[in-house]
């Protein structure tokens, strides 16, 4: 069963896809939706979602440093209800601090241009959300 994992945000939502195997997580895009419209980015999910066959989701949830939950979290768990009720899947909350930090690190070491990096590091930060939760399974 192959996993998708988003980093959603107000504006994009980054899309990585596991393999078949479940060991590994490839970037697929970045999504642009509006939080206000929460179905903004139906299509586009529905249509990777049916493409890869994808049987569950991992969605980042941002967690204060506390481990608390604040605004964005809360954000990431409607979004998890409305995937699952939508898309039929089952979704797993997974905790996603520094991912983004991470991810803006590793295009930094690799000497990407701020315009480059901005366009691809909510789809890095779904792979290194995905690849953690491939990772402890």
């Amino acid at each position: 069963m192959k996993l998708i994992g988003l980093d959603v945000g107000s504006k994009t939502i980054g899309v990585a896809v596991s393999d078949a195997l479940g060991w590994t997580a490839q970037g697929v895009k970045t999504i642009k939706w509006d939080e206000n419209n929460i179905t903004s980015a139906d299509e586009e999910l529905k249509s990777i979602i049916i493409e890869h066959e994808i049987g569950k989701a991992i969605i980042g949830l941002p967690k204060n440093m506390n481990g608390t939950i604040g605004e964005r979290g809360e954000a990431s768990q409607v979004f998890a209800k409305h995937m699952e009720e939508v898309h039929g899947i089952p979704t797993v909350l997974w905790d996603e601090r520094l991912t983004t930090m991470a991810a803006e690190r590793v295009l930094l070491e690799a000497d990407m241009s701020r315009k480059k990096r901005k366009k691809v590091i909510d789809k890095m930060a779904a792979v290194m959300i995905l690849q953690g939760y491939l990772d402890q399974k």
